[in-house]
């Protein structure tokens, strides 16, 4: 039994027809965003503290949606585009969001703990204090990235892209970094010295 099947209880995806956000459909809200982003009228996308949770929101164009403390918990965002869209606070353990483009999006505080994130475009993001524990992040791209405050305690980070990126205070601990792409001179800190006991 997988996470997914932890959090739905067995159950499957929600599709987008099934799930209201301030009385109206999301289907609607995402295509009245699509609109916008393609210039044709439309309105942007406003999905603050929405319910979102196992959402079916594969392939999804999110460019520029605001989506702070949205609830996304095992939703599937799988090549979804989420460029300069706004996640701060938003819970997304155990989502699925592999192969999606966050390409400069807004993430402080968001919670990614178990997700499966390989293949993300985290270019240029802001994921302060971000969430990474257990998430599969392999073949994903932080370069230049603000990560300070990131916890990857137990991430996967085989092939992950962390040149150009600051390190200072970023929980790496557990974290196997073999064949991680780290910036030049990096060397993990030493883990401090037990105390003895008198």
């Amino acid at each position: 039994m997988g996470l997914l099947d932890l959090i739905t209880g067995g159950k499957g995806l929600r599709k987008p027809t099934r799930i209201r956000h301030q009385g109206k459909k999301l289907s609607e809200i995402l295509d009245a965003h699509n609109n916008h982003f393609l210039g044709k009228g439309g309105k942007r996308a406003d999905l603050t503290g929405a319910d979102l949770k196992l959402a079916d929101l594969r392939h999804a164009n999110l460019s520029g949606a605001i989506l702070d403390r949205a609830n996304l918990d095992g939703a599937n965002l799988q090549q979804s585009k989420l460029t300069h869209a706004s996640l701060a606070g938003a819970q997304l353990r155990g989502a699925d969001l592999r192969n999606t483009d966050l390409t400069e999006a807004h993430l402080p505080g968001v919670n990614l703990s178990e997700a499966q994130a390989s293949g993300v475009e985290f270019f240029r993001c802001d994921l302060s204090n971000a969430d990474f524990r257990r998430a599969n992040l392999r073949n994903a791209n932080f370069r230049l990235a603000n990560i300070r405050g990131a916890l990857f305690s137990g991430a996967d980070m085989g092939v992950t892209i962390l040149r150009e990126t600051n390190l200072e205070g970023v929980d790496l601990s557990g974290v196997d970094l073999t064949t991680t792409l780290l910036p030049k001179g990096y060397t993990r800190p030493a883990a401090p010295a037990p105390t003895r006991q008198p």
